[in-house]
């Protein structure tokens, strides 16, 4: 064994990092429980993955991505889905590039019973019926890991995890550094000296480290004692009840206090309270809990760990599964990287002609590096592992800058070491709009550089925007992929610890910085950048989208930091309340369902589902899936309105979709609950370059999929409060303000439909409007039933909505769907030739394009696939109108900005989301505010139309609301 052991703790060390916690102290035996530091072992380093939970994450990630973002549709020509295989091999080349592992082994669970299945039958329950579409491709996945020559573990009547805890205990006793991929909790008991858990977050390339230090830091007790915490809370995704109304904080008081489970029984008659009853009255549970999320650690595994060496690829195997899957080269090309390619099919890294990295130690070793560059200067910023996150960004500690010509240089700035001169100087040459900055990942990095008090402007390009505006629905736009596949030009691999995502992570814990390795790479990409932006920038010029760039995106970029940094504030009483009714909710929609049939069924499983709803209680056939017939949202839906609002089938179904509905917005509430920061704001994250409309994005947490009419939807808007005092300033209000209909003032504009411009510029109802014509009545004689028709066929034509999509959007009959759209377009014949021109045009470009000439390239518009032809038509239609609606707040964005700027004023943009801005205003500042936001909104853009903006306000977003 190694005599590599982990740091300990010392009097005279500075370290005051907690290394003990005491469990039991209200016992008669408490126990000191060490907290290990990771040992390194780059040299016997083991990966384990959890195959189902990395295919699953990246399957529903790239699924919203296609379905909400406008992102790619990962479907082969012959219309086989392949979002989680496309999703799996990028996580896994992801943590083989930056883990850099020796050893590789991948766990699938098998279908069928396990152990934990046959003890209690509704365990894992409580999950979703797994959409059709990713059936089939976990097969597919394992193709590709036969092809690498990755092992494939499994063990009958056991589940992955299981694998993986068997793996991770023998590769500790060999010595071995684990890093165990598990998106479930459960993994945490593994962690010890030996084991790390890598934990998705709600994003692919959100990966946290939990060691020992980072489970206590969350949870407040030792990952040996996680169980113990998960038993009393319970887990919905094992459809595990715990001890009702204890959340994690009031189980890991108990257990700091009592003990482990066992122990914490024991003495349950000292738990006062009503949770005190819950506990004692939910013994049971609990202690079966504890029984199901034990992991097992001795199986009989026959893999031998030497086995387990990351192979190099076989690379005729790879590119026939890769073909067959209609996998492009930049992933191939990423696989090969990572991996190690056969030795005659290296690609040969550039020599880019860059000497050794300089490193100015004076103000004056700076001002002359910079007076020498040759053309516009690439920063990047640097991160250590151990510089802290602060609430919307996280602090720097290092920057690289580089210039290109025939001399490329580059040099190194170690922030945490510079001088007061040499800072000073560094931040006049940032703040100087006369000197150009090339900035890959501008937010980011301005974030970092702001919360440092380091101004930056005069950026010329940021090459993730350039790209994204030359190829929106790309599916990576991290620097080594854009220049290898944009310039075929290559840069040398570090040999430890390289990253590629904008603001670099390089886990360097010594100083100083070394100067090869990681260091070396990100000063030659920061040379091979200046090179990708000349080209991007051209391209962008050749297709007259340079003012995008230049105009919206980069000083978006800045906007949207601004606000990131700002943050809103949350109710977090008011959120555990909601999760509290959400609870309940959710019980008595199971109890109501349950009430309907023989005997109890666990709603969450589709075979039961399945038994129940077409043997049991006789409902009509739904659409045919390989296990019977389909249980999913829409196939209830339409059930419902097709069975007796008497029948015990109906009032099922109305179980069913209220106990389902419920369980997604408690799911949304929770990311809620996680999200807060240490300041009492939520700070999402927007994305400018994931979809392809060029409509922002949010994420950690996601505020676009917050339901806008429900109740429920309003409830947790009411959540966002105003923040009170920050910065100076005291904040009274939240102000809202968005744009009313816009897309269909678009289509308007667009179409130059002369009936539809009429009733805009009139300030008609346009629905009671349209109506009016269609049904041939007059405006007030048009019914709610007839505006709702109208409406959903007005909203559906922006979407290439079909007359037997309206037909089950309305519940009414094809032949009326197709008669209702025939009569509107008879009555607004522009609209219909706008939408057959724009088909017609974007198969003739290849492209489409907004109002300000953003472009969307549509290449399955002549593809022979029809599936894939449909839509890419429904995308051409709607690209133009979404794209011009969000070039359109994103112009307003900026003008709200620059006035708030310029009219001295405190008020702050806080969100964006679709059409609308919440704005957290300061006392005195709401009439100038609104003027502000009416004006910027609604002179946007000229159109031949109105932009009406509507404005609201009070304490939350939701009073804000108009």
């Amino acid at each position: 064994m190694s005599t590599t052991t982990p740091q300990t703790q010392t009097d005279e060390s500075p370290d005051t990092d907690v290394r003990t916690v005491t469990v039991g102290t209200e016992t008669e035996h408490p126990v000191e429980v060490e907290i290990p530091r990771p040992v390194s072992r780059p040299d016997r380093k083991l990966l384990l993955v959890d195959g189902h939970s990395l295919a699953f994450r990246a399957f529903f990630a790239l699924s919203r991505a296609a379905e909400y973002g406008g992102g790619p549709a990962f479907v082969t020509s012959d219309g086989r889905h392949t979002e989680a295989v496309y999703g799996f091999v990028n996580t896994l080349v992801k943590l083989v590039r930056e883990q850099r592992p020796t050893h590789l082994v991948v766990s699938f669970d098998l279908e069928g019973p396990t152990l934990r299945s046959e003890e209690y039958e509704d365990y894992k329950g409580g999950r979703a019926e797994t959409p059709e579409e990713f059936h089939g491709q976990v097969p597919q996945i394992r193709r590709i890991l036969d092809a690498l020559g990755v092992p494939v573990v499994t063990a009958e009547g056991h589940e992955a995890d299981d694998v993986l805890a068997t793996l991770a205990h023998r590769a500790a006793e060999q010595d071995f550094e684990v890093l165990v991929f598990s998106g479930d909790r459960d993994a945490f008991q593994m962690i010890d000296e030996h084991v790390t858990v890598v934990y998705p977050g709600r994003t692919p390339s959100d990966l946290k480290h939990m060691d020992a230090a980072a489970v206590v830091e969350k949870y407040k007790v030792p990952p040996r004692h996680y169980p113990d915490l998960a038993a009393l809370t319970g887990e919905t995704a094992d459809n595990l009840p715990g001890v009702p109304g204890v959340g994690a904080g009031f189980a890991a008081k108990w257990i700091l206090a009592y003990g482990d489970v066992a122990s914490l029984l024991e003495h349950a008659d000292r738990v006062k309270g009503k949770k005190g009853e819950a506990l004692r009255a939910h013994r049971d549970d609990v202690e079966r809990n504890r029984r199901l999320n034990r992991l097992v650690t001795d199986l009989g595994l026959e893999l031998d760990l030497a086995d387990a060496a990351l192979p190099v690829p076989d690379a005729d195997a790879v590119g026939d599964v890769f073909d067959d899957l209609e996998f492009g080269e930049g992933l191939r090309n990423r696989l090969f990287d990572a991996f190690g390619r056969p030795e005659e099919e290296s690609a040969p890294p550039a020599d880019l002609g860059l000497a050794e990295v300089g490193r100015p130690g004076t103000a004056e070793d700076l001002q002359g590096w910079l007076a020498g560059a040759a053309g516009p200067v690439v920063l990047r910023a640097l991160h250590r592992d151990d510089d802290p996150w602060l609430p919307g960004a996280r602090e720097l500690s290092g920057l690289v800058l580089a210039h290109g010509g025939d001399r490329p240089s580059a040099v190194f700035l170690d922030l945490a070491a510079a001088d007061d001169a040499l800072e000073s100087a560094l931040a006049g040459w940032l703040a100087d709009t006369g000197r150009p900055k090339i900035v890959d990942g501008l937010k980011d990095v301005w974030k970092s550089l702001a919360v440092r008090g380091l101004p930056l402007d005069g950026v010329v390009d940021d090459p993730q925007l350039s790209a994204y505006l030359l190829q929106p629905a790309r599916r990576s736009y991290e620097l080594p992929a854009l220049l290898e596949d944009r310039l075929g030009l290559v840069v040398a691999p570090a040999e430890e610890g390289d990253s590629a995502d904008g603001q670099q992570e390089l886990a360097l814990g010594a100083e100083p910085w070394p100067a090869a390795g990681p260091l070396r790479r990100e000063a030659e990409l920061a040379v091979a950048a200046t090179r990708l932006s000349e080209h991007l920038l051209h391209q962008l010029a050749e297709t007259r989208q340079s003012g995008l760039l230049t105009d919206l995106e980069l000083p978006l970029a800045v906007v949207l930091g601004r606000m990131e940094l700002a943050g809103i504030a949350v109710d977090a009483d008011g959120v555990q309340v909601l999760l509290d009714d959400f609870a309940r909710v959710i019980e008595q929609a199971r109890d109501e369902a349950l009430a309907q049939i023989a005997e109890p069924v666990n709603l969450g499983s589709t075979k039961q589902l399945q038994q129940v709803m077409f043997e049991e209680l006789g409902l009509p056939r739904t659409k045919k899936i390989k296990s019977g017939y389909t249980t999913d949202a829409d196939a209830v839906a339409e059930l419902l309105t097709r069975t007796d609002p008497d029948s015990k089938g109906h009032r099922f179904l109305a179980g069913l979709l209220a106990y389902r509905d419920a369980n997604k917005l408690r799911q949304t509430v929770e990311g809620l609950q996680k999200a807060i920061a240490d300041d009492g704001r939520v700070h999402t994250t927007y994305m400018q370059n994931v979809a392809a409309t060029g409509r922002l994005s949010s994420t950690n947490p996601n505020l676009q999929n917050i339901p806008v009419r429900t109740e429920e939807g309003r409830r947790i808007r009411a959540l966002f409060v105003v923040g009170g005092d920050a910065g100076g300033h005291r904040y009274d209000q939240l102000l809202t303000a968005d744009y009313s209909q816009i897309e269909m003032r678009i289509m308007a504009h667009l179409s130059g439909d002369e009936a539809l411009i009429d009733a805009f510029r009139q300030g008609e109802d346009l629905h009671r409007f349209v109506g009016s014509k269609i049904f041939g009545v007059a405006p007030e004689d048009v019914t709610s039933q007839m505006r709702a028709k109208v409406k959903a066929m007005s909203y559906g034509l922006v979407y290439g909505l079909s007359s037997f999509g309206l037909s089950k959007q309305l519940r009414i009959p094809v032949d009326e769907a197709r008669t209702l759209m025939s009569d509107y377009f008879t009555r607004f014949g522009a609209v219909r030739d706008y939408l057959r021109g724009v088909v017609e045009q974007a198969r003739a470009d290849g492209y489409t394009a907004t109002i300000d000439g953003r472009r969307r390239y549509l290449p399955d518009l002549s593809s022979d696939n029809r599936q894939l032809r449909s839509v890419a038509e429904r995308a051409a239609l709607n690209a133009p109108i979404q794209g011009s609606a969000a070039d359109i707040i994103k112009k307003a964005m900026l003008g709200v900005d620059r006035r708030f700027a310029d009219e001295g004023l405190g008020s702050r943009m806080l969100l964006q989301v679709h059409d609308e801005l919440v704005v957290e205003v300061v006392g005195g500042e709401r009439e100038t505010v609104e003027r502000v936001l009416r004006e910027e909104m609604g002179g946007a853009a000229e159109l031949a139309v109105p932009l009406e903006v509507n404005v609201g306000t009070g304490r939350s977003w939701h009073e804000a609301a108009h």
